[in-house]
């Protein structure tokens, strides 16, 4: 299948990103040399499917893992030929001869898969990784190094690069979750190792937390949840709401889930979905959704987030129910929301973060 072929996920009709990058096809025309056929391989982080659709058609048991859902979505449409797709690295199973790796910028994220993987793997099991010159870390050799074996790289080719090694260690558990304690928690969080700001709690969620209402909520959205702190909070200042917690990451989600079963473990009315947003989920059920939206898809910055899930959110709320988001100020997102909901009012704001209410009329319903 041509790389031209394949379609990003979602789609925005005035965005014209590529669904590849030179790193795919760097890393394609060197599997051009291998001899796949009869072979295990494993496919991690391929955003939308360029590996997975082209390396469909050569033979071999394809196995591809991401913890994105948009990702996954990207995957299963654009190739019907993997024979298998996961979003749990508990999922892996049996020994692979090949790994492929589209390195991710997360480094914590990368030690956690070469650690799972090294259950996987023979002597000789060959790792490929692959990536643009601009986001391949110095710091992935060590890890490399350290759990799979010595490294070396090809040639950089359209500002691309790979980077080589064959398995010669032994298998190691990963150092992940982390236990992390929040002042005013009771309990640890649990945090995955793909999760943003995992080792502490960053500044704007910690701003967010003090601004969290208190009403006659039925229904809470934690929208975009990461670990699920905000839903946490908003579930014990306001206990007789069912809360829903929603994230584009398995591990977010994964996380969050936890959590929330350590400080209320005998709820068992919350929901956990994962999804892109909260597309296609029940309109106009939800009273309150808090949301911290971020700025970036994988490497590419981009505000296309965070407009999704202010539209999914003016679509989950009933009428006059509101949507409360944090966010830098110079992201302007009280212009967004008064564009999306007919209106817009700063709850507060400090040198750095700015906290937007909007409220759904019913003259904005879409």
């Amino acid at each position: 299948m041509l790389l031209t072929t394949l379609k990003r996920y979602p789609d925005h009709k005035k965005e014209n990103l590529q669904a590849w990058d030179s790193a795919d096809e760097l890393l394609l025309k060197y599997l051009e040399s291998c001899e796949l056929t009869d072979k295990r391989v494993l496919i991690i982080n391929d955003a939308f499917g360029a590996l997975a659709c082209s390396l469909s058609i050569l033979g071999g048991e394809l196995t591809s893992y991401t913890d994105s859902f948009v990702s996954q979505k990207a995957i299963l449409r654009n190739s019907s030929g993997t024979r298998q797709t996961l979003s749990d690295l508990e999922a892996l199973s049996g020994v692979y001869d090949f790994v492929l790796i589209k390195l991710p910028k997360n480094l914590s994220f990368l030690e956690d898969i070469l650690c799972r993987i090294t259950g996987h793997l023979r002597p000789g099991s060959r790792l490929i990784c692959a990536a643009m010159l601009k986001h391949l870390a110095p710091a992935s050799f060590p890890l490399l190094q350290k759990y799979i074996g010595e490294t070396t790289t090809s040639l950089a080719e359209k500002k691309a690069r790979l980077v080589f090694a064959s398995f010669e260690k032994e298998p190691v558990p990963s150092p992940y979750p982390l236990e992390v304690a929040i002042e005013g928690f009771a309990h640890p969080f649990t945090n995955h190792s793909n999760l943003f700001s995992r080792e502490k709690l960053d500044f704007g969620t910690k701003f967010f937390l003090a601004q969290i209402p208190q009403g006659e909520y039925a229904k809470i959205l934690d929208l975009g949840c990461g670990n699920g702190i905000i839903g946490i909070a908003a579930k014990q200042r306001n206990p007789a709401a069912q809360m829903i917690f929603s994230d584009e990451s398995r591990m977010a989600l994964q996380s969050a889930q936890i959590n929330y079963a350590k400080f209320f473990p005998e709820d068992t009315s919350a929901g956990f979905i994962w999804t892109n947003g909260y597309e296609d989920q029940e309109r106009e059920s939800v009273d309150l959704v808090l949301c911290n939206p971020p700025f970036h898809q994988e490497k590419t910055i981009s505000d296309q987030i965070a407009w999704q899930m202010f539209v999914d959110a003016q679509r989950a709320l009933r009428v006059g129910g509101t949507l409360r988001v944090v966010g830098n100020s110079h992201l302007g997102y009280h212009l967004k929301l008064k564009r999306i909901f007919g209106n817009s009012k700063i709850v507060t704001l400090n040198e750095r973060f700015m906290i937007v209410d909007a409220v759904k009329s019913a003259r904005v319903v879409q």
